[in-house]
């Protein structure tokens, strides 16, 4: 349809694209209407300024609520559902659409569209900020000008067939929501479905707000309302607790007690949540105030008493093990010494210069920690492996080992030449003579490693203890 017609209001025309179905719907105060849109400039150009199909969110209105597109309302309520037209406007209608557009992207990027507003009044903000925020916003704020309104009505639903969000009702709806609300919320407490159960109760809580919100502090009407909020919060606290959610417990109890100091559900359950986090002495303070307000309670405070007492003394035993396990501290590991092998493997990469060397009392003893010991010849177990060890017979090596009695043998000499060079080299000690001082030496020095280490694992033992008894004085 290429026709254009006027709509009973002044500077609107309307052009039909696509016929609806059915007759047009009653729209009655409070219906919601479902649509989308899509903003254009009115010159030959027709730029888009919006569109919600890219966003993927259609846009809801109640109608009768004071939009501030009014003539929003206009537009649509002249539609059939599934219809689409096209409306140009001019600029007496159009000069709040850069505000209204702000809030619609604000929301599409989820963020709150009254974020950073210091004005209850749109135009106030405006002229306190001097921009939308959006460069093309801005543009069309400076200059208004006609827009052009392609919509699509999608559907329309009665004031009494859908949910109406709080902020969409009036006071006689909101009252008349908390019962149900209320009743809803006890039902899920029942069956343990605390989540769903809080969100009611806090649904409510936020209805009776609203209407306090335009009542006098402390007035007769304001105090009504705030003891029909009480019991929803206290309600609202009691599924926090059985969810986890302490602080907030916490929180809102606190705020009770600020205004209703002898409250026994809000000492009882802000008793609770200290306790849930370990605050020994506020939890024991609001547990026996509750049987101070209602001594009938006194036997549910005493039982709740021994517990919070049982679960801190657990809470300090394993804070005592920690501390324990934390201050004591390993002995350092033992440093392997080389094996024979490793002698012989380095006899073989430096040749018989090292060799003689070793064989005139150039080695070195060295115990664990890595320190040098006395010069003098390594006294190592005997090599029960070595091929001399038969032909020496009756001789134990005194200042030399069994390694270099092997070494004259690889250089070429006999079992026996190899015997009495090394006596001649380094001197033995025959069988049946002792050189006990020179044989025990590592056997001492074993000997005194060790107590240094048991000397050490004491001094460390002394210090944790003194450490974790510092500690246990700090606790108590």
């Amino acid at each position: 349809m290429d026709d254009m017609f006027l709509l009973n209001t002044e500077g609107v025309r309307k052009k039909i694209l696509h016929g609806g179905h059915g007759e047009l719907p009653d729209f009655q105060d409070g219906s919601k209407l479902t649509f989308h849109f899509q903003t254009l400039t009115a010159d030959f150009k027709r730029t888009v300024i919006d569109d919600s199909r890219s966003v993927g969110i259609p846009m809801e209105m109640i109608t009768g609520k004071l939009f501030k597109m009014e003539v929003w309302e206009t537009l649509l309520t002249s539609m059939r559902i599934g219809e689409v037209a096209e409306f140009w406007c001019d600029v007496i209608h159009t000069g709040m659409y850069a505000l209204v557009s702000k809030g619609m992207r604000k929301i599409a990027e989820g963020k709150d569209p009254l974020e950073g507003q210091k004005h209850r009044c749109g135009m106030g903000n405006m002229f306190d900020y001097h921009t939308t925020g959006y460069e093309d916003l801005d543009e069309l704020q400076k200059s208004p000008q006609p827009l052009i309104f392609i919509m699509e009505l999608l559907k329309v639903e009665g004031p009494t067939t859908y949910k109406q969000d709080v902020w969409a009702m009036n006071k006689e709806e909101k009252l008349n929501a908390v019962p149900a609300l209320h009743n809803e919320g006890n039902h899920l407490v029942k069956l343990r479905k605390y989540k769903e159960a809080a969100e009611k109760y806090q649904e409510a809580v936020i209805c009776l707000r609203n209407i306090q919100a335009k009542e006098k502090p402390w007035d007769e009407d304001w105090m009504r309302l705030d003891c029909l909020i009480t019991p929803l919060v206290l309600n609202y606290c009691q599924c926090q607790l059985e969810l986890g959610e302490y602080y907030e417990v916490l929180e809102h109890t606190t705020e009770i007690l600020h205004k209703h100091s002898d409250n026994v559900k809000a000492y009882y359950k802000r008793a609770k949540a200290h306790s849930a986090v370990w605050n020994e002495k506020e939890a024991r303070e609001d547990f026996l105030r509750v049987a101070h307000l209602d001594p009938s309670l006194s036997g549910a405070v005493k039982r709740e008493l021994m517990d919070l007492g049982e679960r801190m003394r657990r809470k300090k035993v394993e804070e005592r093990q920690r501390l324990q396990q934390l201050f004591q501290r390993p002995l350092p590991e033992k440093e392997e010494r080389p094996t024979e092998e490793q002698d012989y493997k380095e006899l073989e990469e430096h040749g018989t210069d090292t060799e003689m060397q070793r064989a005139k009392g150039n080695d070195y003893l060295q115990h664990e920690g890595g320190e040098k010991a006395t010069e003098g010849p390594s006294k190592t177990k005997h090599d029960k492996d070595s091929p001399a060890e038969e032909d020496l017979g009756r001789y134990k090596v005194g200042k030399a080992d069994e390694s270099s009695v092997a070494t004259w043998e690889r250089a070429g000499y006999t079992t026996q030449e190899a015997d009495e060079n090394l006596k001649e080299a380094v001197g033995v000690v025959k069988e049946g003579e002792t050189d006990e001082p020179d044989r025990d030496q590592p056997e001492r020095a074993e000997c005194e490693i060790r107590h240094l280490e048991d000397e050490a694992f004491v001094v460390q033992n002394s210090e944790s203890g003194s450490e974790n008894n510092e500690c246990k004085n700090i606790e108590n």
